[in-house]
């Protein structure tokens, strides 16, 4: 038997950037409309090509979806939920 898998549903939901994210993006908060965490990402860098700063800066961000911390997990592999919630954290001196 061979498994078959049904592409992700697409969900909607808020995006919120912190601290230098906020600063380059411009915008506190912006609506997510993806399936993975990756593709709202990309959606993001898109919306926000003229802000390279800011691109760049997405890639060494942490990441939390629904309050739970994305870690080392491929990005590409984390869903999202309707209504949910991403959490863009810049790195940041201190502890």
């Amino acid at each position: 038997m061979t498994a078959t898998f049904e592409p992700s549903a697409v969900a909607t939901g808020t995006i919120r950037y912190w601290a230098a994210a906020k600063s380059e993006a411009g915008v506190a908060e912006e609506p997510y409309r993806a399936a993975t965490l990756a593709e709202a990402l990309a959606q993001a860098k898109e919306r926000h090509a003229e802000r390279p700063k800011f691109v760049r800066l997405l890639d060494i961000c942490s990441y939390l979806v629904d309050s739970e911390p994305v870690g080392g997990r491929d990005r590409a592999l984390v869903r999202l939920t309707e209504g949910g919630t991403v959490e863009v954290l810049p790195p940041f001196a201190g502890g």
